[in-house]
């Protein structure tokens, strides 16, 4: 993606975590921008959840998550976009990574997955790990990930074997590669929201603003201020912002920010995803995710 799902993660994001009309994204830019096609539904969804009898602070974000993840539950079956993300991890703050990426979300067939969730990551930046590669398929492999370093190491460090949750996998990382990907980071906004209404919080304030951009993409902004300082929380932020393509409407951007240490100090990143130049239903294959793929440096 914490919203380790993004984002994941995230953003997965990513995310925190991105459309989904079937066709790709490539086809969609070139489309007429009609309103009705834009950020009408977005907006239309936060007003009726807000003006709701015994509406919570919460539930506009709640329900544009739900719409969210709808939409690619019924619409998307892979896609590749450029990740990048920064996350807080150990108390410092680390460089921004861009990371090419190709995921492929589980497909279940009279409840069987006869295509696993799957994801493969090429790092492009920064230098120190340019060339990195990762592959990781769901149920496969021993549930391990199979990856090679980037950047000094990439010509004599061997390929590995690893499980995502440990040592060596997580290090500098915030959450394990399963939580990438825009459903898993909607699943994890979600998620959390339902917590803090369960716990009985009403005291966020949500925001929607218009007018953002994402890489030169219309977005319309969702901002979460929570008041209270709580190191019980998964996520203790004081503010997070959701970006919404209009035409995707889906998030596409996820950030999060601690509470300052002292008044009139910046409230300190703790992790952001972005999803660049995302094309959707590309048509991936075993292959995209085999490390004996030609293509590959495995």
């Amino acid at each position: 993606m914490t919203l380790k799902r993004i984002v994941g993660c995230v953003i997965s994001v990513a995310p925190l975590l991105a459309a989904m009309y079937g066709a790709s994204l490539a086809s969609a830019q070139e489309a007429p921008r009609g309103r009705e096609n834009l950020k009408e539904p977005i907006l239309r969804i936060a007003r009726a959840a807000k003006l709701a009898p015994n509406a919570h602070p919460l539930d506009p974000a709640l329900e544009l998550a739900r719409y969210g993840r709808d939409k690619i539950a019924n619409t998307v079956q892979d896609y590749t976009a450029t990740l990048v993300k920064r996350e807080r991890v150990g108390g410092d703050l680390l460089d921004y990574e861009y990371i090419f990426t190709k995921i492929r979300r589980p497909k279940v067939v009279n409840g069987r997955v006869v295509k696993p969730f799957a994801v493969y990551m090429h790092f492009l930046r920064p230098s120190s790990m340019k060339g990195r590669e990762v592959i990781y398929v769901e149920g496969q492999n021993d549930d391990k990930l199979v990856a090679h370093e980037g950047g000094p190491g990439r010509n004599w460090l061997p390929t590995v074997w690893l499980k995502p949750t440990g040592i060596l996998a997580m290090r500098n990382q915030r959450y394990p590669i399963y939580d990438v990907g825009l459903r898993n980071l909607i699943d994890k906004l979600i998620e959390l929201g339902e917590k803090d209404k369960a716990a009985g919080r009403d005291d966020y304030v949500v925001t929607f603003q218009e007018g953002a951009k994402i890489n030169k993409r219309p977005c319309t902004l969702l901002e979460i201020k929570n008041p209270q300082p709580d190191p019980t929380r998964e996520l203790n932020f004081s503010l997070a912002q959701v970006f919404i393509d209009d035409e995707l409407q889906v998030p596409v951007r996820y950030a999060a920010y601690g509470f300052p240490e002292a008044e009139g100090e910046k409230a300190p990143l703790i992790e952001e995803y972005t999803y660049l130049k995302i094309e959707l239903n590309v048509g991936l294959q075993d292959i995209d995710f085999d490390h004996n793929n030609e293509d590959y440096d495995f």
